[in-house]
Parts: C-alpha cells; sequence; structure tokens
C-alpha cells in the first residue's frame, strides 16, 4: 500500500524565526506564491515489501503568458534552466505515468502485464486523481492488480504521506526563497531525497526491532 499526493513548493516558503544584529533588520526576499511554483507528485509506502520508500517527480510551472509575443516550450524552460519535460502542471497523463511506475511496469512490458502482488494506491478527491483519462484507465489498472483507493472528502489527516509534506517545506529546507526557478527545483528535489533516506533509515531499524522482537 502507497499513499500518492502532490504538493506545491513556491519560490518563498513560509518563514518562522532566525537573528541579525541589533541594528540590522534581517530582510528576506519574497515571491508571491501564484507566479513561479515546483510542483511535485509523491507517493509513500506504507505497508509491504517496500514499506518505507518514498517517490516522487517534481515539474516546475511558471505564470501563463501574456501578450501576442508568445514563446515555445522550450524557450521557456530554458530561460528558466531547465529541461522541458521538467515544465508544467501535473496532469492526468503525468499521474497516471506516475502510478504506472509505482506498480513497477517495465518501459518495455509485454502485452497483459501484471503485478504479482497487488498494489493499494490511497488518495484523495483531487480532480486529476478523478479525471474521465483516469476513470478510462481504471481497468487496465485493476487488471493490472492496482487499485485506487479514495479517501473520504476532507480528510487529508487519513494520508500518510501528508507530515512528510509538512517535514519537507517546515524543516528540510534551510533556505526559505530562492530567485531561479531551477535551483528551486534543485533545492526540492535535495529535500525530498534527503527525507526519503530519513525514511528507509527509520523503516530498516523499525524491521530490525521486529524481527528481534519475535
Amino acid at each position: 500500500m502507497c499513499h500518492l499526493d502532490e504538493a506545491g513548493f513556491a519560490m518563498s516558503l513560509p518563514t518562522s524565526y532566525s537573528w541579525s544584529l541589533v541594528g540590522q533588520p534581517l530582510r528576506i526576499a519574497y515571491e508571491a506564491p501564484q507566479g513561479r511554483r515546483v510542483n511535485v507528485i509523491g507517493a509513500y509506502f506504507s505497508h509491504g515489501p517496500l514499506s518505507g520508500r518514498l517517490e516522487w517527480d517534481s515539474y516546475a510551472s511558471v505564470p501563463k503568458q501574456k501578450g501576442k509575443a508568445r514563446k515555445t516550450r522550450a524557450e521557456i524552460a530554458a530561460a528558466h534552466g531547465l529541461e522541458p519535460v521538467c515544465l508544467g502542471a501535473i496532469d492526468s497523463q503525468r499521474l497516471l505515468a506516475f502510478v504506472w511506475r509505482l506498480a513497477g511496469r517495465p518501459a518495455v512490458y509485454a502485452r497483459g502485464w501484471r503485478r504479482s502482488r497487488r498494489l493499494v494506491i490511497v488518495l484523495d478527491n483531487y480532480s486529476v486523481h478523478k479525471s474521465q483519462a483516469v476513470k478510462d484507465a481504471l481497468p487496465e489498472l485493476e487488471a493490472a492488480h492496482i487499485e485506487l483507493f479514495y479517501l473520504p472528502s476532507y480528510s487529508p489527516e487519513l494520508s500518510d504521506i501528508e507530515p512528510i509534506w509538512r517535514a519537507v517545506k517546515g524543516h528540510g529546507m534551510p533556505y526559505r526563497t530562492q530567485t531561479v526557478l531551477s535551483a528551486a527545483k534543485q533545492a526540492v528535489d535535495a529535500a525530498l531525497t534527503e527525507k526519503a533516506e530519513q525514511l528507509r533509515e527509520a523503516a530498516a531499524k523499525m524491521e530490525n526491532f521486529e524481527s528481534l522482537a519475535a
């Protein structure tokens, strides 16, 4: 079983407290959250052989273009130091690609591929999770031993990945403001990589404890 969810990281994260020399006020750069940001789709395995594992994909987004002069996707990505594949929203196509990756389906697979062990993916009722594309994919997912289990509305406390997002946002990113979008994405990925390692270590310790107790 794994818990899937999305999270957004603004260029300026909420600040808590800091210090400065007397007479020298600390000034922190700020960018409105409606502008550039990094969006992440992630999944945390809470039960089963992969327990303690955190997987994610991150994408950078920019405000919609205005005016008649339009830049291509490649030009926009290059302007922010990114590859085009790293740009854009988390839509149904990216969600389904992530689900198949969680399930372990290889890039080249035989027709009728299915998991040997059932995978339950717990997720909320976000519109992308219940889009027509996802509904159309349900028969294929079910045939591959993948079940999407939707939580009741307005119950984020039931998702095991929510505390992970809070920990990463609140403690995993000491630099609270980024000025370059590619640097923001790198910072998010670095914080998630560190958190994933912590979760793996905690799961390994728990497994050792349980084996000794048995």
